[in-house]
């Protein structure tokens, strides 16, 4: 087996502590019903998906969300509910983080919009008093700025032709079964991380 040089890594339920049913909540308080069948950490449908690819701005989002409720909203209780999932930033992870980079690149590779964007890295400044999340990384792929989303291999791709790398020495770490098993496809080293587990405790070696 390939020695390991490279780590990508998911944020959301890896980095970054999540919780989807505060944003179900939140949302169908808002009279937008079944709202877990639109969007959740498994799925997304057509209207999430595009403003996680960066074709759709947030202007059309809102109008969008305000077609689907019961009652008048505004755009700040849209924004409201829909960052309520986002929690905070697991600050032993980022430490292990630092540690790593001495030994592998590591990168990172997140399902997001231009919304949670801004705001999990305002979350990551406030939390931690840096004014960078992606200094901790060679580089990261956020799916709205490149165009393309997990669990397509299009996203794995890329990332691999534009840093150069190769697939059998990169270890893929993901909270998301589906996202897995492309990159198990694509011929990465990959760790599904349950909840249960932090980064900081793997043995990377033995992965």
């Amino acid at each position: 087996m390939a020695q390991t040089k490279n780590i990508i890594f998911d944020l959301g339920g890896v980095l970054l502590n999540l919780d989807f049913q505060k944003t179900i909540d939140a949302f169908e308080s808002l009279g937008l019903k079944d709202f877990e069948n639109m969007f959740s950490q498994f799925k997304a449908d057509e209207l999430f998906e595009k403003l996680e690819t960066g074709r759709l701005t947030e202007t059309h989002f809102y109008e969008a969300v305000k077609k689907r409720t019961e009652k008048p909203i505004t755009d700040a209780e849209i924004d409201h509910a829909w960052n309520a999932l986002l929690l905070d930033f697991r600050i032993e992870s980022l430490a292990w983080l630092k540690k790593l980079a001495a030994d592998y690149k590591l990168y990172l590779m997140s399902n997001t919009n231009s919304i949670h964007l801004k705001y999990f890295k305002n979350i990551f400044t406030r939390q931690t008093g840096e004014p960078l999340l992606d200094a901790y990384f060679n580089k990261a792929w956020y799916s709205n700025e490149v165009g393309l989303r997990k669990p397509g291999a299009e996203i794995f791709e890329f990332a691999l032709k534009e840093e150069n790398l190769l697939a059998t020495e990169t270890l893929f770490i993901d909270d998301t079964l589906i996202n897995i098993e492309t990159a198990q496809k694509l011929g990465f080293k990959t760790h599904h991380l349950l909840p249960t587990e932090r980064i900081e405790l793997l043995d990377i070696d033995s992965i």
